[in-house]
């Protein structure tokens, strides 16, 4: 995949925790724009959690040509495939392909891990969500082929007040 123009990529560090909390939160406030101000309003990521995901160097920056970070990526290394947790690209940089770079990045890591796959849960009907990680390769992953460890992230989702009933778990082979 040809990479943006500008664009470089690098493992985050500590000093970039609060930017990573910045920009989760720009990003959140689009779901305004679908009716979903539950999700607009939520605050975002507790600083630990991302200073701990930063530690396990399981968050990738994409950086613009001034070194500005315009999105992200935050990932979970499992058995054989790596889980996509959250990618955000700031409003600013939008429309530019970071996003699908950042996706990019993450199975680039897989590959050399040999991890085979990337999976994620996302919005079925949210534009920015399962229908842009359809055209990014991804296809959804049916009830009956969910495995012990995403029944489990679905179970953390329906525990935080996500609605299951929306979201889909997709998954793209890197056969």
């Amino acid at each position: 995949m040809q990479q943006p123009v500008g664009i470089t990529f690098r493992f985050a560090a500590l000093q970039d925790a609060e930017t990573i909390r910045a920009i989760e939160f720009e990003a959140s406030l689009r779901f305004m724009s679908v009716g979903m101000a539950g999700i607009a309003d939520a605050l975002p990521m507790h600083l630990a959690l991302v200073e701990r995901k930063i530690a396990a160097q399981e968050i990738m920056l994409a950086l613009d040509v001034e070194g500005t970070c315009a999105g992200f990526v935050m990932f979970e290394p499992q058995p054989a495939r790596i889980y996509i947790q959250e990618l955000d690209v700031l409003t600013s940089h939008a429309g530019r392909r970071i996003g699908a770079a950042l996706i990019g990045q993450v199975e680039q890591l897989a590959r050399s891990c040999e991890r085979m796959q990337l999976t994620l849960s996302t919005y079925r009907e949210v534009p920015w969500n399962a229908p842009y990680y359809r055209r990014l390769g991804f296809r959804e992953i049916a009830e009956t082929e969910l495995d012990a460890a995403l029944i489990a992230r679905r179970d953390a989702h329906i525990a935080r007040g996500l609605d299951e009933s929306k979201r889909v778990f997709m998954r793209r082979d890197l056969a």
